[in-house]
């Protein structure tokens, strides 16, 4: 897929994870400059090592989503602005998870913590990229999901409803920007062996996981002129 993102900036959250650091890398192999969002710094750095060794200089930005406000978001898309002059692409990969836990033993303070981090600031921080992505000819939003119907088993407390708050965002986003320039759209991988699948399963008896790194070229795909097929859609790649 190399030269797909030619030109274009990509932002993405929890770049320091599993899918985030390969998608990022991916982007970059396309083409992309390459926003990386993270909460730890060390972390970021050595994935700016990675993607800056696959494609253009990436922009590093740390930020914490549990404690970032609307103003801190509405200052990081100006400064991509200034710095970049441009953003193509919001791909959405952070997330909250501290393990199986019963409702009733749900500390309040984790379970809003995982509602916040998991559907409030992805939010925050489209909405305060959107009138940026708008300046766009052709700009995606795109946001990592979870199996809906694996998430509202038992035990899966704060993360499960946040996961189907995100999924009723989508397709109201969807609705509102179906005129505009900006796609909105999901990617719903398979099981992969990242750390916040190993706080659900136990590694070794989990032979279902796939590496990260198989569904990258599906997040380039999304970002690029040909995700306009999935536009409006929850795609899930083989």
């Amino acid at each position: 897929m190399s030269g797909v993102l030619d030109g274009r900036v990509v932002l993405v959250t929890g770049a320091t994870g599993g899918l985030g650091s390969a998608a990022a890398q991916a982007c970059a192999r396309a083409g992309a400059t390459v926003v990386l969002l993270g909460r730890k710094v060390p972390r970021l750095n050595r994935v700016y090592d990675a993607v800056a060794a696959c494609g253009p200089e990436p922009l590093l930005y740390p930020l914490d989503l549990e404690g970032a406000t609307p103003d801190d978001y509405a200052e990081m898309a100006a400064r991509v602005e200034g710095a970049l002059g441009r953003l193509d692409g919001v791909l959405h990969c952070a997330a909250e998870f501290r393990g199986l836990t019963p409702l009733l033993h749900t500390d309040p303070a984790a379970f809003a913590r995982a509602l916040h981090v998991n559907l409030t600031a992805p939010w925050w921080l489209s909405q305060a990229c959107l009138p940026l992505l708008a300046k766009a000819p052709d700009a995606a939003l795109v946001f990592a999901v979870d199996d809906l119907a694996r998430v509202s088993q038992a035990y899966w407390g704060g993360y499960g409803v946040a996961q189907h708050g995100l999924d009723a965002l989508i397709r109201i986003l969807h609705a509102e920007c179906a005129n505009s320039s900006v796609r909105v759209c999901a990617l719903r991988p398979g099981p992969m062996r990242t750390a916040l699948r190993a706080k659900a399963y136990v590694e070794e008896d989990d032979r279902l996981a796939r590496d990260p790194a198989t569904y990258a070229e599906a997040c380039v795909t999304l970002l690029s002129p040909a995700g306009a097929a999935h536009r409006g859609q929850v795609w899930s790649p083989a």
